[in-house]
């Protein structure tokens, strides 16, 4: 009988056909995981192994100081190399360690005692010797310690053995700072390999005896981590590729400050949090001084007000907010009248006492004119006009300069500006306010106004929003804009709102008298890439060791450091393509993102 046959249900089985049963045929042609993982061939030398595509070199450790710090085996872990790391440890029985210990004692005793016979000079290292033995030995006895057998391995991976012999000698030279001593597991390089990979087998079996306090500082590894359970990505971290996920609403405040240089990735970084956040149900506002959200308010649904002088969006700055059950109108009106006056010191380029006490008093009379004071209902009054309070600014004595210096907003060039009422809404997920197209001199004002509408929106009702303030220099740069941003930064957790600054001049916002107190008011701090000449400050304003002030100096594009708290890692922002597709600055990209577009509508005619 043929194969064929027996396959197909023959009576009569043949011996000889046996092996090819058909369950011994699928048997044969089995995969285990084993095969599906491994290289499709292995070389292996006596300093390292080639496992197809990449190189293999195992180290061990063969000798440890004194004392072992903690922490002193981080540098290590948070090396940016492609490296694995095992960690076997033996217990020893303690009464094995004990006799072998009254052997020790009674050794280094007889050689000291010998030493003093002799009327030699005490040694030192003897002397050493004999003292941590016997604090070894009573611990033992006590059970505060035990002994173990450790072993140590490191198998660092290249594309050629130049890359493993540079790996080799930076893990060197920060181990033998430490007093930590490696040596390269020489024709033990399939052993150290198979010792490493993580089935749990020490086939090296190269140890040192440890006692419990030096083993502690192996665990756990001191890696910088940051993330929690909830929140949003904000990157990777770079020390060991762990995710950095944070929730801005979870800490002490909801407030941030990002400094970075033109190009480093500034705005992309804070693109894709707004991105993201808009997946969580927060509201986002964005006060943008050069148009770069416009192409993400529309991707996203949201809406993009240009203020300009011929713009036809218009904002009242006399508008008040409906009071809240726990506010008074007396309170709402006292405190728009105190940020009136700071926006006419703005407008006006500064007040006098004098001056400033003619203003208070012309802004309250010009809200009395429209019926509105602090003992009326004014939540369904009309407010009333810049014009209106140049009308009672004129009727006031001593007011003449003013008067000559306010005319530019109502009847001069600028008086398309702010003498209209507002017509902006801003009841949507995502709003952004662009002043690109306002005159530099007009800009801190323009952003004064925007601002202090948006609080007075936040304050009507009670969301999670986050207010984003990008060249936050250009509010710095005067007192009373700075005043009045960080009274935001600090009034706004009652209201659920996080306000997230941005600037790319670090020593123009740390020039301002509030610029340190928005850096310690704000939880979350993001520093990009750094220029030469202002790194120095910013080193000294966050406490930046040497070695991360040359992070920043040497980060590319998104890269950076990410504070939280008291906690900070390095961080690289990662996004996916669509999100880049959306957020990109780059005019490169943005070109041909363009010319897709065209000739897709282009197609679509034809």
């Amino acid at each position: 009988m043929g194969l064929l046959d027996f396959i197909k249900g023959g009576k009569k089985k043949d011996p000889e056909l046996t092996p090819f049963l058909p369950k011994d045929i699928y048997d044969a042609a089995k995969l285990d995981f084993a095969d599906i993982i491994a290289p499709s061939a292995l070389k292996i030398t006596p300093r390292e192994m080639n496992l197809g595509d990449k190189l293999a070199r195992t180290f061990y450790v063969i000798s440890y100081p004194r004392f072992l710090n903690d922490s002193w085996f981080a540098p290590i872990i948070n090396l940016d190399k492609v490296f694995d790391v095992s960690i076997f440890v033996h217990p020893i029985d303690t009464a094995q360690v004990l006799r072998t210990f009254q052997k020790k004692v009674a050794e280094v005793q007889s050689q000291v005692m010998d030493r003093e016979e002799k009327g030699l000079v005490r040694d030192p290292v003897l002397d050493t010797a004999y003292r941590d033995i016997e604090d070894l030995r009573d611990k033992l006895q006590q059970a505060q310690e035990r002994i173990f057998d450790v072993g140590l391995y490191i198998t660092v991976y290249g594309d050629d053995s130049d890359e493993l012999d540079k790996a080799e000698a930076e893990i060197r030279s920060i181990l033998d700072a430490k007093l930590v001593y490696v040596k390269p597991a020489l024709f033990q390089q399939e052993q150290g390999f198979k010792s490493v990979i993580p089935t749990g087998k020490d086939m090296l079996q190269v140890h040192s005896k440890l006692n419990s306090s030096p083993l502690s500082s192996l665990f756990p590894f001191l890696s910088f981590d940051l993330t929690s359970d909830k929140g949003i990505l904000f990157g990777i971290n770079r020390h060991n590729s762990s995710l950095v996920l944070f929730d801005r609403f979870s800490l002490e405040n909801y407030n941030s400050v990002t400094f970075a240089k033109s190009g480093s990735g500034k705005s992309y970084a804070t693109k894709l949090e707004i991105l993201r956040s808009l997946m969580f149900d927060t509201e986002v506002i964005v006060i943008d001084p050069e148009s770069e959200y416009e192409y993400l308010a529309n991707a996203v649904g949201g809406r993009f007000f240009n203020i300009a002088l011929s713009s036809e969006n218009h904002i009242n700055p006399f508008d008040l907010p409906t009071p809240r059950e726990d506010e008074s109108p007396a309170d709402i009106l006292r405190s728009n009248i105190v940020n009136l006056v700071g926006l006419f010191r703005l407008m006006l380029g500064g007040l006098t006492p004098e001056e400033d006490a003619i203003v208070d008093r012309a802004i309250t009379e010009t809200y009395a004119l429209k019926d509105i004071t602090g003992q009326s209902d004014f939540s369904n009054m009309t407010p009333p006009l810049l014009s209106d309070f140049e009308m009672v600014l004129a009727g006031m004595e001593g007011s003449e300069s003013l008067v000559q210096r306010l005319s530019k907003y109502t009847k001069g060039t600028w008086a398309g500006f702010i003498n209209r009422p507002t017509n902006v809404d801003i009841n949507k997920k995502f709003v952004a306010f662009s002043v690109r197209d306002m005159e530099d001199e007009l800009k801190p004002v323009a952003m004064y106004i925007v601002t202090h509408f948006i609080w007075n929106a936040v304050r009507k009702d009670l969301r999670k929003r986050l207010l984003i303030i990008d060249e936050a220099w250009w509010m710095m740069k005067s007192e009373d804009t700075a005043s009045f941003l960080y009274s935001m930064a600090k009034r706004g957790r009652k209201y659920y709102l996080g306000v997230a600054t941005i600037t790319q001049d670090v020593d123009d916002f740390l020039k301002s008298p509030y610029g340190l107190p928005m850096i310690t008011n704000s939880s979350i701090q993001l520093l990009l890439k750094q220029s030469p000449s202002s790194i120095d400050n910013v080193q000294k304003t966050f406490n930046l060791t040497d070695e991360e002030k040359y992070l920043l100096l040497e980060s590319g594009v998104g890269e950076g450091i990410f504070f939280a708290g008291l906690k900070h890692v390095a961080i690289k922002i990662i996004a996916s393509y669509t999100e880049d597709q959306i957020i990109t600055s780059d005019p490169s990209q943005l070109l041909a993102i363009g010319k897709r577009g065209r000739e897709g509508t282009s197609k679509g005619a034809e």
